[in-house]
C-alpha cells in the first residue's frame, strides 16, 4: 500500500530575501490569479547550483520531484550539500509548503530535522518528552505508557529532570530521536541530524529504525551522507542533484550512481575540512602514477604517488602528515602516516612538498576516498574528509599476466613453500 506520494513537487526561493518576494511581485501574482493565468514567476528561476554566480532573482531549490513510498519501506535520499534533500524533507514534514505540486500521505508523520527539533530549552527533558509527544498528536496516557522506554533508549536518565538548555547537542539528538521513534508514527522522517550522535548511538538508532520498518510496518525516510548507513538501512534510494531527481532505484545502485557522478572525485576538494591554523594547512594534493600524471583510476599493483603541497608559514616545528583510505561504505582500508615511522617534515621554507609513494596499489575493484590530516606536536592543524575519490580496478598485481579472480578486498605479496 502506498503511504506517501510526491507529485511534481517544486520549491522556489527568492535569493537574498526572507519571504516570497516584494509587494509588486505579490500584486503581479494576484493580478494573474484573478485572470485565471499562471503565476508569472514559475517560468523564471535558475538551477539550484550553489557554486554558480547569481544571475536571476529566483532559484528552484527543488524542481519536479516525483516518487512514492510504500508502507514498511525505508527510502534513502542522498546527494551533495545543497542538492535539496533537507528542503524536500521539510516539505514532506509540512514545515514549509511546495511552490507547486502536492504531497499525499496516510497516517501520522514524525520528523527529526534539526538538533532538538521541537524542544523548549527552558523545560526539562521530562517536560519536553510530553511536549513533543503532544505535538506529534499523542495523548498523555500514550506518552506515559512509553515514557520509561523512551528515557532508557535515550540514555539520558540522569538528566531527565534537567532543563534541555544544559544538554549537549548529542544528548538533545538522543532524546529527540527516542521520542520520535517510540511514539509510533506511521512515517518517520530523519535528516542528517543523527551524525551529531556518537557511533554507539548511531548504531542503536539505525537498529531502531530497522525495527520500526520491519516489525512495525512503518515507513522511514532517511537522509544521510553516510553511505554505510544508507546501505544498511534503506530498501530503496533516490539521488538528488541541483534540486532534481537523477536516479531512483535499488540502494546499492543508487550509491554507485552517486559516487560515479561526483564531479569532484578525482580532484582535490577541501570542502569538508576542519582547518585549525592559517599558518599550516594543505594547499593542494595530487594523486599520480609513476609518470607523474594525475589519475582518477588506479590499477592494483600500480605505482601510486600522492603529492601534498603544504603551507608552512611562520613555523619551524616538525609536521606529521597522514592519509587514510576508505571504501564508499566508509570502512577504513589502510592508513599511511609519518607518525608511525617517526619521520616528520621539518622545514623553514614557507611551503613543503610531501610525497607518499605506494609501490603497489593493494586494492581490488571499487570506489574509494582519501582523508588527509596534518599534525604539529600532536596537535591537529588540518583535517580533510573525502579530499579525493579514486576508482580502483583489478590489475596485474603479481606480474604474471593473470588477473586475480576475486573482485573485493586486498592483494598482498605472498610465497608458497
Amino acid at each position: 500500500m502506498t503511504i506517501l506520494k510526491a507529485e511534481n513537487i517544486s520549491k522556489q526561493y527568492r535569493l537574498g530575501l526572507v519571504g516570497t518576494g516584494t509587494l509588486s511581485h505579490d500584486l503581479n501574482r494576484f493580478w494573474h490569479r484573478i485572470r485565471g493565468k499562471e503565476d508569472p514567476y514559475l517560468r523564471v528561476g535558475t538551477v539550484n547550483d550553489r557554486s554558480s554566480k547569481v544571475k536571476e532573482e529566483y532559484v528552484w531549490a527543488l524542481h519536479d520531484i516525483n516518487f512514492e513510498v510504500k508502507q514498511g519501506e525505508v527510502l534513502g535520499i542522498i546527494g551533495k550539500n545543497g542538492a535539496g534533500k533537507s528542503t524536500l524533507l521539510k516539505i514532506l514534514s509540512r514545515v514549509t509548503s511546495p511552490t507547486t505540486g502536492v504531497i499525499k500521505t496516510k497516517g501520522r508523520i514524525a520528523s527529526l530535522l534539526e538538533v532538538g527539533t521541537g524542544f523548549h530549552p527552558e523545560l526539562t527533558g521530562r517536560e519536553n518528552v510530553f511536549l513533543n509527544g503532544a505535538i506529534l498528536g499523542m495523548t498523555r496516557a500514550e506518552i506515559n505508557a512509553k515514557f520509561d522506554e523512551i528515557v532508557e533508549f535515550s540514555g539520558c536518565q540522569m538528566y531527565i529532570d534537567t532543563p534541555v538548555k544544559r544538554y549537549s547537542s548529542g544528548m538533545k539528538v538522543r532524546l529527540a530521536f527516542a521520542v520520535a521513534a517510540h511514539l509510533e508514527p506511521d512515517i518517520l522522517v530523519v535528516d542528517e541530524v543523527l551524525a551529531v550522535g556518537d557511533a554507539e548511538f548511531q548504531k542503536k538508532a539505525i537498529g531502531k529504525m530497522q525495527d520500526i520498518s520491519k516489525e512495525g510496518g512503518r515507513t522511514v525516510l532517511f537522509v544521510s551522507h553516510s553511505m554505510a548507513a544508507v546501505k544498511n538501512l534503506c530498501t530503496r534510494a533516490i539521488v538528488l542533484e541541483q534540486g532534481k531527481t537523477v536516479f531512483e532505484g535499488d540502494t546499492e545502485e543508487a550509491i554507485n550512481f552517486y559516487i560515479r557522478n561526483q564531479n569532484i572525485r578525482f580532484q582535490f576538494n577541501p570542502e569538508n575540512r576542519k582547518k585549525f591554523s592559517n599558518d599550516i594547512f594543505i594547499k593542494n594534493i595530487r594523486v599520480c602514477n609513476s609518470e607523474n600524471e594525475v589519475i582518477g583510476t588506479a590499477l592494483s599493483g600500480e605505482y601510486i604517488v600522492i603529492e601534498f603541497i603544504i603551507a608552512n608559514l611562520n613555523n619551524t616545528a616538525p609536521i606529521h602528515v597522514g592519509v587514510g583510505v576508505y571504501s564508499q561504505e566508509e570502512e577504513q582500508q589502510f592508513h599511511c602516516s609519518t607518525e608511525v615511522i617517526n619521520q616528520p617534515y621539518i622545514s623553514e621554507d614557507n611551503e613543503i612538498i610531501a610525497q607518499l609513494d605506494i609501490p603497489k596499489w593493494p586494492l581490488a575493484n571499487g570506489h574509494f576516498y582519501f582523508n588527509f590530516y596534518l599534525r604539529r606536536n600532536s596537535e591537529l592543524m588540518d583535517h580533510i574528509i573525502q579530499g579525493i575519490w579514486i576508482k580502483s580496478e583489478k590489475g596485474d598485481y603479481y606480474e604474471t599476466g593473470i588477473l586475480p579472480s576475486w573482485n573485493k578486498g586486498f592483494y598482498c605479496e605472498f610465497e608458497w613453500n
